[in-house]
């Protein structure tokens, strides 16, 4: 057995944080895999001054749109597998890391955001669905399946610090909320919930508005889901809301394996 560190951050924008040396603290950090979501960047472009830890593994997702999305995952570890799933990510918008170890399939994933437009909110909701329907598929087949990123949506009231504000707006729909509640029935443990319970005011983004991060004022859309079989695994999950850099900031899991 062995416990292995996970963290997730959405980093808006690779090259940004790197000019302000916000990742120079993965280096003492001891973490067994680290996913980035949103870097903006094709492989080439991504620094190599980022951080001094040399990872062997580096998996990079860019988006056929430049300067979007992009997802990037860095590990120690081997994988069995490795993928960009394509099947769900239709539009090849670099959303998917998907990294196989052990019976374990590893989902690094930047869900799409439903606010521009009705159109993107449609494909939102499909899009969590052939996810879901993928995951369901890899347990069928046996595999434990651990899921970090930006899901783009607060599960419930205490997720938010404005709920009733934010009734109408993507990311607190109705709809948005159902499928969160739909993919915990189907057996994935909210980590941070399962450690924490109910605790409110802990936020993992903030708007660059109106002092949002120093009034607290933000959602906790940044998540790591386990599958039912793992939630005994668990040793710890949190939110690293001191690391500034991005508007969001990282999430972490350890979990025994």
């Amino acid at each position: 057995m062995k416990t292995y560190k996970f963290i997730s951050w959405n980093v808006n924008g690779i090259r940004a944080v790197d000019k302000k040396e916000a990742l120079k603290w993965v280096d003492d950090a001891n973490i067994d895999f680290l996913g980035l979501q949103e870097i903006k960047a094709e492989l080439e472009q991504i620094p190599t001054t980022i951080f001094d830890k040399n990872y062997q593994n580096m998996l990079v997702n860019s988006s056929s749109k430049k300067g979007q999305s992009g997802v990037a995952l860095f590990t120690d570890i081997e994988p069995l597998h490795h993928d960009v799933t394509p099947h769900v990510d239709i539009l090849d918008e670099g959303r998917i890391n998907e990294f196989h170890f052990e019976n374990i399939a590893f989902f690094n994933v930047y869900f799409p955001n439903g606010q521009r437009n009705e159109e993107r909110l449609v494909y939102k909701m499909a899009f969590y669905n052939r996810f879901l329907e993928h995951l369901e598929n890899l347990r069928a087949e046996g595999k434990s399946i651990i899921v970090c990123g930006d899901v783009n949506t607060a599960h419930t009231e205490i997720d938010l610090a404005r709920p009733k504000a934010n009734e109408n707006t993507s990311g607190f729909l109705q709809i948005e909320r159902d499928w969160m509640d739909k993919f915990v029935a189907a057996g994935y443990v909210d980590t941070f919930r399962h450690i924490h319970g109910n605790k409110p005011e802990h936020y993992s983004w903030w708007s660059y508005r109106a002092n949002a991060r120093t009034n607290n004022v933000g959602w906790r859309i940044d998540y790591f889901f386990v599958s039912e079989d793992l939630k005994d695994s668990i040793k710890d999950a949190y939110i690293l809301d001191k690391i500034m850099g991005s508007d969001h900031c990282p999430v972490g899991l350890e979990i025994e394996i």
